[in-house]
């Protein structure tokens, strides 16, 4: 047995799942709330609150991700798990819009442990099963951006929405106290400068082609499906729907079946690699977008399954590409991660910015063109990688 695989318990793996859930969830507990916040703070307050978040999130897996690569990544996360715990007490406690947006964004850069909490799985994990770990442990993550909505929705609508901050700190609390107990002490990497940290991650893009194949195809997959997402509410609100915007959230709950595939495309991966898996997810989210063109005519059967076959399509197509690029560099997960989700992150505004834009100018039939432009560009990406494999 190696020394990977003696350090990778069941209760540490277990711990990190937990982990990615608990603290990804802290970036979409306020969407349920800003009606609440809006009636409190005014209307500037539905654009500040959410935007901070995200902002941070992104601005943490950024800046605080690649240093998993230089310190112990076990005391990052219990760090800041109890650094979100003490900024959810004061969001919880906000007087005014101002000290909220500040409390939501430092919340968003904290958040990222669930980052840290996926390369520690990769680099804990024995070569021969690291697809499948990444895979439980993004099942986690993914559950938990699933499960955060209607727990923040549900407590809010019963207590206030400062319950629910107060609620996720003793939540965040409880994840420090499970890092602690959990996760292995790693041997002390040679500590990097935090400049030369970060210029390393442009090294790595420069000399890894894998990574940008797995960048540039994960990339516009997450395009075509944030085009989807950012103008699926305004679809089904509209005749001959004419859902609510809580029936409209509803569709979300079809992702869980998204999230528990991810385990079986890490064990693919693991058995035949990444690219056919890819290939395999980009498929299916070109096959959505032919199947949601339907719903302009108002099939509501046809928004199902296709909720069902990008969310499937994506989080697969999503482990693969994640195990492939930790596989790369061993001391660098945390930068080939920052590489990763920057780039996703990019690609995913500029797909809802795409979405909505066709939305206004073409109506659904616009969304779905450019979904398909999108997700025909990634399999276009995976062919080309399959062809230059062989």
């Amino acid at each position: 047995m190696t020394g990977a695989e003696q350090r990778l318990t069941t209760t540490a793996r277990l711990g990190l799942t937990l982990i990615a859930g608990g603290a990804v969830a802290n970036i979409y507990y306020n969407q349920p709330l800003l009606g609440m916040l809006v009636a409190e703070f005014g209307a500037r307050a539905a654009i500040w609150i959410p935007t901070a978040c995200l902002v941070g999130y992104g601005l943490g897996i950024l800046g605080l991700v690649p240093l998993g690569d230089s310190l112990p990544r076990r005391s990052l996360i219990i760090g800041q798990l109890l650094g979100l715990s003490l900024t959810l007490l004061v969001a919880g406690t906000s007087p005014n819009l101002g000290v909220l947006a500040l409390a939501s964004l430092v919340i968003g850069i904290l958040a990222s442990a669930a980052q840290q909490a996926v390369p520690f799985a990769a680099e804990l994990a024995p070569d021969a099963s690291r697809g499948r770990i990444v895979g439980q442990v993004m099942t986690g993550l993914l559950t938990g951006i699933l499960l955060a909505r209607t727990a923040s929705g549900i407590v809010g609508a019963q207590f206030g929405w400062r319950a629910v901050f107060f609620a996720a700190a003793g939540v965040a609390l409880a994840m420090a106290g499970i890092a602690a107990a959990t996760l292995p002490r790693t041997p002390q990497t040679k500590p990097l400068r935090y400049r030369a940290l970060m210029l390393s991650i442009l090294y790595l893009v420069k000399t890894q082609p894998v990574l940008r194949t797995a960048s540039l195809s994960q990339a516009l997959l997450f395009a075509s499906f944030n085009a989807f997402w950012a103008t699926l509410a305004l679809l089904v609100e509209a005749p001959p729907f004419d859902m609510t915007a809580a029936g409209a959230g509803l569709f979300g709950v079809i992702g869980v079946a998204g999230a528990f595939v991810a385990p079986l495309s890490g064990r693919f991966t693991d058995r035949r690699g990444a690219r056919p898996v890819v290939l395999g997810g980009s498929l299916l989210v070109l096959a959505a977008f032919a199947v949601l063109w339907a719903a302009s005519a108002g099939s509501l059967a046809a928004v199902v399954i296709g909720v069902l076959l990008i969310d499937i399509g994506l989080n697969g197509a999503l482990i693969a590409n994640q195990t492939r690029a930790y596989a790369l560099v061993p001391g660098a997960r945390g930068r080939i991660n920052t590489v990763l989700f920057t780039v996703m992150f990019v690609f995913g505004a500029l797909g809802a910015f795409a979405g909505s834009q066709a939305f206004l100018r073409a109506g659904w039939p616009g969304v779905c063109t450019v979904g398909l432009v999108l997700a025909g560009l990634a399999c276009l990406v995976a062919l080309r990688d399959r062809r230059r494999a062989a």
